[in-house]
This record gives C-alpha cells, structure tokens and sequence, in this order.
C-alpha cells in the first residue's frame, strides 16, 4: 500500500470515504467538464508560476513506463538543495512513504519557504475565505519537509491577482500574488500526524466506509462520488428541493440537516425552512400537478415592447489573460445568436455572430456587429440577464466608442427568467431548477428539434462551446468548418429555445 500524496490527504480531510473509494472505486467518480477545466487551467497557472522568482529547476524523473520516479526526483531535489539552488519547482519529498512536491521550494536565509501555486483569483471581497481551503494542503506539505528535516522559513499561496489587467507582455510579478498563510495554517499543522495516521489506516482497509453524508459533500469542493453516495435516497428527496444563498434559501447545510434527522422525502418540509417559491414546487411535485399564475405572467408581458430580440451570448475564460484589456478569467465573448420580431404579425429573423477562429481577441469585432444587428431602444430579451448585462458593460468600458450603444442595449434588456424565478409558471418536470435547460424540456418533453442532445456532439452546452472554440485555430480546415458550423447550430437554438418558451408564456395567459 502507498502512501499519501497531496491529493489524497486533502481528500481524507474533505471526507474519509472520498479517500477510500478513490483508492478501490476510481471508476464511480463523476468529473464534470467545469472540473476538468479547472485542472487545465490549474496546470496552465502553475507552469508560468514557475519563473516568478527568476531562474529554477524542475525535478522531474520517469520510470519505463511512464510513471513519476519520485526516488530519482527527491533525490534531484535534495541534490540541488545541497548545491544553494535558490528556486527548485516540484521540490520532492518523501517519508515514510508519504509523498509531497512542491510547486516553489525558494531558498530563504536559514532555511526554505514552500509557495503553493493554485489558479484561483484574490483577493475576493465576496469570499474572504476563499483561500482556506487550501490550508490542509499546504500545512501537510509543511509537516512533511519538517519531518525530512527541512527548516521551513515560512509558507505562502501563489494566487492569480484578481485586480490585474492585461497591457501587452504579460507582467508575471504582477500576474500574480503572494499571501503568507502562515498564521492560517497554525492550527491544522497540529493535527497533521493524526490525519496521516488516521488516513493511512483508511487507505489500508479492505472493506467500504460507511460514512454518512456530510459537508464533505459539499465542500470545500462538489464531490464527484456524491451520485454514488446518494443512490439509496427517495426520487425526489430534500436534496432535490431549489436551494439558494439569499432570503429564505434552503442551503445545503439546512438540507443536510435535515437529512440528518430523516426528513428526507418532501411531505416532511413544508415549514418554515422553506420560502414561499420552495413550498411551491413541494406541492407541485407530491401534487404531481403544474401552476400557472396569469396575472404575474401577464404582468411581466406587459414590459415587453415590439420589436423584440432575443439574444445569447457564447464566451470564453482563461485563467491568463491572453489580449489587453482582459483580467484572469474574463468572460470573453466570441459568439451570439438573435432571433427578431419586429410585430406580433411578422415572421422571425435570424442574425448570428461567430468571430474568426485566428486566435485573436474576438470581442471588439463581436462588439461591432452587435451594435449593427441590434439598433437603440429596442427591447432585447435574454435568459439570465446578468451574465449578458455584465458582459456589455465591460465592452462598453474597452471600447469608449460603441458604449454608449451597448450600454443603451444593456438599459432595455429583459429577463425571461423572471416569470419562472418568481414562481409564475412551475412544472415538476421542472426539478427544482429555473434553468433554461431545465424549463425547455419541461415545456416541451416531445419536441426533438427543442433536445440539445440532438445537436451535433461537438456542441451540446455552453461548457463545450466555451471549450472547443480557442481549438479551432488548431484544427485541420474541414475539421474546423464542421466545428464552426456545430458552434452556430447550438448558438441558435438558445435563443430560439427563448423564443419558443416567450410563446408558451403567451399561450399560458390566453
């Protein structure tokens, strides 16, 4: 049996069976697109973390086959710490057994200071603390240098800096930033040897845990082993009911407690846990029956003035900032779709924008053609209106001279969320989400043209869209056309899907 590595000590302290299954049942674990992304970007982010102090070493080593030599490449490293080498990059350690690299060990006088590279962004005035999740990681990478007898001078995270735009060259200093986590990571540092000892013992069982669920479900990351853990439960169960953060959210921590107590069919919540939008979707789905409030859809159709555009963006995010005037993880806009009415008599057009796939920055020409497409004080209409308003208000603040244009576009749009948001129209097929991935098939459970499934598999959601399009500029012509064309397709049906679902809403007041 190996020992612990990073990742699986930080999985045992999110939750111990986690740890267990991950060792004998991998194949259960459910990694999401956004996931997997994180990891690349992750990967992304700390190769050109490696140069932030200047010059460095990279202990690396493979066997025949392929895999890591972690004995050749801590002795790389104890080698090189011998020799003064100031910046060593997956620094390797080993003892009994257990194993670490880490991202920066930096030379300090006196001893060595470990700096954890992670892609997230700081700092973040919405989550303070953010970071701490990465306390067990880096106060067991701490706790195992201190047993190889290595004078740890002091720990830090390396995070993407938050406020950093970008203006030409990439300015790694300032790409980046340093926070001591020293003092954060006092308190777990102590209970390092216990977790190894308790993890290690996890590890080396043959027979499955039975731990309850928890908040290691739920933190400080989305457990991919939570279908697994879940299958025993009721369909639908408190797990299923809409949660949200603000007034009268029904958290997942009030869902867990009430798991906890075996409340954990719908019969047992109708209380004041619940806010009014929940406890209708409880007596909609024991009632297995629909509800239609014609006075509030009528009330939200009321805003709406011919002509109308629907429209949906499709964007991408890098972690680095590739073009000007972008910060980590902007939302970059390379695409959108946009059915028209002009009156209540006239046909629907259809207009779409794909920027080219050159690897250039696709929001300025996105931008213009926008402004083309879509004349001033016209009512446009979106699914979820923030992401759409927050991304024409940060085009209009690169490009001074379509902003007032997109900004007035901003002003006069409307959200066809509300109506389901406020509870207006509610189908238990609906599940507990407003999603429009949710509502649409809910609306239309037999219309084939309306199932994204039905799409080309290249593009099937915004995460494979946001995905393949940096690809394109790498993919051979006939590839590439077939791509661009399967980006337009499912662009398409977002807002046509929009459409389809502003006519059921008339439909349902008539």
């Amino acid at each position: 049996m190996s020992g612990l590595s990073k990742s699986k000590y930080t999985k045992y302290c999110q939750c111990d069976k986690a740890l267990w299954l991950k060792m004998y049942k991998p194949e259960l674990e459910e990694v999401d697109e956004a996931t997997e992304a994180r990891f690349k970007q992750g990967n992304e982010v700390g190769d050109l973390a490696m140069g932030l102090f200047g010059d460095y070493k990279e202990a690396h080593a493979e066997k025949a086959d392929g895999s890591l030599d972690l004995a050749a490449m801590t002795e790389q490293t104890r080698q090189w710490m011998a020799e003064g080498v100031e910046n060593i990059c997956e620094a390797s350690f080993l003892y009994n057994g257990n194993y670490c690299a880490v991202d920066i060990l930096r030379k300090t006088p006196g001893g060595w200071a470990i700096y954890e590279v992670k892609s997230v962004t700081y700092p973040d005035e919405k989550d303070p603390n953010k970071i701490d999740k990465y306390i067990p990681d880096i106060a067991y990478q701490k706790w195992l240098l201190t047993q190889c007898g290595v004078k740890v001078t002091g720990t830090f995270l390396v995070c993407l800096n938050k406020e950093y735009v970008r203006d030409g060259d990439l300015d790694i200093p300032n790409l980046f930033v340093k926070v001591d986590m020293e003092e954060k990571i006092a308190g777990d540092l102590l209970s390092v040897p216990v977790n190894v000892e308790r993890a290690m013992k996890t590890m080396e069982r043959t027979d499955e845990l039975t731990t309850d669920l928890n908040m290691g479900c739920h933190k400080p990351y989305p457990c991919g082993f939570w279908k697994y853990c879940t299958c025993h439960l009721p369909q639908p169960s408190v797990f299923d009911v809409y949660g949200g953060k603000g007034r009268g959210g029904f958290t997942f921590e009030k869902k867990l407690n009430r798991y906890n107590a075996g409340d954990i069919t719908y019969d047992r919540l109708r209380d004041k846990d619940l806010g009014d939008i929940q406890n209708m979707q409880v007596a909609c789905t024991l009632d297995q029956c629909g509800l239609v409030n014609r006075d509030g859809i009528n009330e939200f159709l009321a805003e709406l003035q011919y002509p109308l555009y629907f429209l949906d963006f499709e964007s991408m995010q890098d972690a680095i900032p590739q073009y000007d005037d972008a910060k980590p993880y902007s939302q970059l806009c390379f695409q959108y779709s946009l059915h028209i009415k002009q009156s209540a008599d006239a046909p629907y057009e259809h207009r779409e924008y794909l920027a080219p796939s050159n690897g250039g920055d696709p929001r300025r020409g996105l931008a213009e053609q926008l402004c083309r497409d879509i004349p001033m004080g016209v009512c446009t209409l979106v699914y979820n209106k923030d992401f759409e308003c927050t991304r024409l208000k940060e085009m209009a603040a690169i490009y001074p001279d379509l902003a007032d244009h997109l900004l007035d576009i901003k002003e006069n749009i409307k959200d066809l969320l509300v109506p389901f948001r406020k509870g207006y129209y509610y189908l238990p097929a609906m599940g507990g989400s407003f999603s429009i991935k949710s509502v649409l098939p809910a609306l239309f459970p037999d219309e084939p043209s309306l199932n994204y499934h039905n799409l080309d598999e290249r593009v099937q959601n915004g995460g494979d869209a946001m995905t393949i399009f940096p690809q394109i500029q790498h993919m051979d012509p006939d590839e590439a056309e077939a791509t661009r064309e399967a980006l337009l397709r499912y662009c398409e049906l977002d807002t046509w899907a929009m459409v389809k679902v502003w006519e059921k809403l008339r439909e349902a007041t008539q």
